[in-house]
Parts: structure tokens; C-alpha cells; sequence
């Protein structure tokens, strides 16, 4: 079986996670704050906060910034549960916008139709490792008083007008669990310029600790492992290698796939798109649904993925709180979305071999 997803690990990150182990510092230590200086040097920002997840990454980000009960953050409902979840544990009501159908990133005018006296943020998703548009969504935040969040979780190492994601709002959120473009297990890294506020998500991530036992504050325990860091170490001097070889196998199925009935992804001029999957819609003119390709494939053993089949404006959890939302292009490509394997381990065999078998049938 050819997976949709495997992490790409090796000795380096084995002697890491060795080296840990023998030094006896197992917890956060000076491998977490190595992780973080290198991680805001690539990025280009001027702090970095490691963290145990992507999810502790966006609610650690969320409570810094003051969002809480009687406050809205506008999210796209094309995307993974935690962009709005993060929302709700802080007491807040996410709201719900629509996607542009050709990159599936947040709708500038959905954004637009939404924000009111409530909003506090915006949260700007780079879907599948193509940065959303966000000139136009700092331009409304800045406009409205508000911030604009990143959330990078898909997105290591994309690039938007030359400059790498992390830096280009109030904040940015990054998941590192096993599938993504870089991993350190599970862990997550906020990263933003403002001191400030690095400061606060540092405190609310360590039990609300100013310093060892003087807690100023009720927080959560969101620290990373030194264990996790050395992978993630080790992890990011690969992350261009992995990204272009992302980019190399996203290629050969631009060039490969048929395309009657199938449509590959959209890059936006001006953005470096990183691949973190690799998703085609399979519309009305193609002669088999979705789901029957996905069938197809998996009985000739190549992995693929529904990535999101539920949109959040119709997930049990948030039904209550999504009554008005209005999202049918978030709708439609829940229906037609298939993600295929492009992660780096897939070999130029394996590529042609999920081009030729979707030509059978196409």
C-alpha cells in the first residue's frame, strides 16, 4: 500500500532523541529553547514558542490575545476540527466563513459579510500548504482593530510575496504532528514579533508560572519535550529538502493526471505552495464519484484521504453555534475532495503508478 501519509525520519533524529536521553533532561530545556530560536530564524520572526500540540498552539494564542466569552473569531469551515475548537475553549464563538473554490482558503468577502461589534480576530488557514490571501485579511483586521491569526498547521516552510508564513499577522500557529511537512511526534510552535504577547502565551502554556511557583495566572501545562525537540531539530534542516520533493511529485501529477473530470490543484501567483496534500476535485463530468475512485485506488493498494468530508459549519459540535452560516462552496468541495499520496517517501514509481491507475478509469 502506497499510505497517504508517513513521517520521514532517520538516524539524525534517532542520535537526537539519544543525546537526550542520556543527558537526563527529558522535560522542556535547552534543546525546546534551541528548537525555538532556530524555528523563529526560519520563519523570520523575532519570537517562537514551542508547545505540545497545534491545538495548544491556536488556544494558547486565542487566550493571550483576550478572546473570550462574548467575543466571535471568523474561521474558514473548510478545515480541521482544532481551528475552531481552539475558538471554544476560550469561551468564544467561532463563525463560520466560506473558501475560495480554487484554493479552498477563507473567502475575503465571506470574512467581510461576517465580522461585527463582536469580532476579535480573523484566523487565515493555510489550507494544504498554499498560504490563504492574507493582504486583504490584514488589511480588514488592521481596519476593524483586530487581529489576524495564522494558522500554519499544513503550512512549514510555504512562502506568500517572498516572505515565509509565520510572520504575516498578529501571530501563527504550527502543528507538528507525524504527518505533517515536519514533526516532532506531536508539538506545536506560536510565532510572532511581538514580545509581549510571547511572553503571555509562554506563561499560559506553563501553568501560569512569572517564574518557578509564582503563578499569576491559572494555565495549562502546553509544554514541549526536550525529547520532541530534537526531532523537531533535526527535522527542520530537512524541511526544504522535503518540501521539494513535495513539489516535484505535485508536478508530475500536474503533468500526469488525466483530466476529464478531475481537477488538480491551484497555486496562486506570488505563493510557494509546500504540499502538505495533494488534493484534486472530482467533479460532475468525471465518470466515477469520489468515493468510487477513492475505492478503486485502495483496491490497488494506494492510499488516499477525504481531507475534510464534514464541513465545520455542519459538525455536530458546532451545529448550535452555525444555524446562519452559509458555506456552500465549503459544501461542495467536501463532497468532491481527494487527497493523494505526496508526502516525501513517495517514490517516482509509486507516483507514476497513482497516475496509471486513475487513466484506467478516467
Amino acid at each position: 500500500m502506497i499510505p497517504i501519509g508517513k513521517p520521514c525520519l532517520s538516524g539524525e533524529e534517532e542520535e537526537a532523541v539519544i543525546r537526550v536521553l542520556r543527558s537526563g533532561m527529558l522535560a522542556q530545556g535547552p534543546e525546546t529553547g534551541a528548537f525555538e530560536r532556530d524555528f523563529g530564524r526560519y520563519c523570520g520572526t523575532d519570537h517562537a514558542v514551542a508547545v505540545s500540540s497545534g491545538t495548544a498552539a491556536l488556544h494558547a494564542t486565542l487566550h493571550a490575545l483576550g478572546i473570550g466569552e462574548g467575543h466571535e473569531v471568523i474561521v474558514p469551515s473548510f478545515t480541521f476540527f482544532a481551528t475552531a475548537s481552539a475558538v471554544c475553549m476560550c469561551g468564544a464563538r467561532p463563525r463560520f466563513g466560506d473558501i475560495d473554490p480554487d484554493t479552498f482558503n477563507l473567502s475575503t468577502g465571506s470574512v467581510q459579510e461576517l465580522l461585527s461589534s463582536r469580532t476579535r480576530a480573523v484566523i487565515g488557514v493555510h489550507l494544504f500548504g498554499q498560504p490563504c490571501d492574507a493582504t486583504p485579511l490584514r488589511e480588514i483586521c488592521a481596519d476593524e482593530g483586530i487581529f489576524f491569526i495564522e494558522d500554519a498547521a499544513q503550512a512549514h516552510g510555504a512562502e506568500y510575496h517572498g516572505k515565509k508564513v509565520g510572520g504575516l499577522g498578529t501571530a501563527a500557529c504550527f502543528s507538528f504532528y507525524p504527518t505533517k511537512n515536519m514533526t516532532t511526534g506531536e508539538g506545536g510552535m506560536v510565532t510572532t514579533n511581538d514580545p509581549d504577547l510571547a511572553r503571555r502565551i509562554r506563561v499560559f502554556s506553563n501553568h501560569g508560572q512569572e517564574e518557578k511557583y509564582l503563578h499569576t495566572s491559572v494555565g495549562y501545562n502546553y509544554r514541549m519535550t526536550d525529547i520532541a525537540a530534537a526531532i523537531g531539530r533535526e527535522q527542520l534542516k530537512k524541511l526544504d529538502g522535503f518540501n521539494r520533493r513535495r513539489q516535484e511529485t505535485a508536478g508530475y501529477y500536474d503533468s500526469h493526471l488525466p483530466r476529464e473530470g478531475i481537477v488538480c490543484p491551484y497555486a496562486s501567483p506570488g505563493v510557494v505552495h509546500v504540499y502538505h496534500q495533494y488534493v484534486i476535485r472530482v467533479t460532475g463530468e468525471s465518470r466515477f464519484t469520489r468515493d468510487e475512485l477513492a475505492q478503486y485506488l485502495r483496491d490497488r493498494g494506494i492510499g488516499t484521504a477525504v481531507h475534510y468530508p464534514v464541513p465545520l459549519h455542519r459538525q455536530p459540535a458546532f451545529v448550535a453555534l452555525a444555524r446562519d452560516a452559509r458555506c456552500p462552496v465549503a459544501e461542495e468541495c467536501a463532497a468532491t475532495v481527494l487527497s493523494l499520496p505526496v508526502h516525501p517517501g513517495v517514490t517516482d514509481t509509486e507516483r507514476d503508478r497513482v497516475c496509471r491507475a486513475i487513466a484506467e478509469v478516467a
